[in-house]
């Protein structure tokens, strides 16, 4: 057992450290974290987790991306005080591989048959070839890059 200690500590350490070089740190939900645009407890959908940081350091999470753009595009609605300018990051999960990415580069899919916790939802991927396979698998209808989604998106969605 006195054995095993020091190899998890080291194993963990080695896990946080690959993470951090990567740029992939995971996000760590807190428990009471709710979704600042529908309310939803965001810890409950892991999977689907989106974050925004703001320069004073304040993160907020969601329960997807469809939230993080409704927030994002809305920024004084959900967040009396700030403004959009001051959203330093922006980050979303992977589809496939689970990995947290800039949404600011990820390839969006909208319109495909596989639902987020609030129903239609923007699907993240790394990559457009990822993004065309998914696409064509799951009845998606566009991809989408960031800058290209717009309120009209989001309310289609809903």
């Amino acid at each position: 057992m006195k054995r095993l200690i020091p190899a998890v500590i080291l194993s963990c350490f080695l896990m946080v450290s690959v993470s951090l070089a990567a740029g992939t740190a995971p996000v760590v939900v807190p428990p009471g974290a709710k979704c600042p645009v529908c309310g939803m407890f965001v810890a409950k959908f892991p999977d689907w987790t989106a974050t925004a940081r703001f320069k004073d350091g304040t993160t907020f999470y969601y329960d997807g991306p469809k939230d993080m753009f409704s927030h994002f595009l809305n920024t004084s609605r959900y967040t009396p005080g700030k403004q959009q300018a001051d959203i330093v990051a922006l980050s979303v999960k992977e589809y496939y591989s689970l990995e947290r990415i800039d949404a600011r580069t990820a390839f969006f899919v909208s319109g495909s048959d596989v639902y987020g916790p609030m129903g239609n939802e923007l699907v993240p991927f790394k990559t457009e070839k990822d993004a065309r396979s998914f696409k064509l698998d799951h009845k998606g209808k566009h991809i989408l890059r960031f800058n290209e989604i717009t309120r009209q998106t989001i309310q289609s969605l809903n």
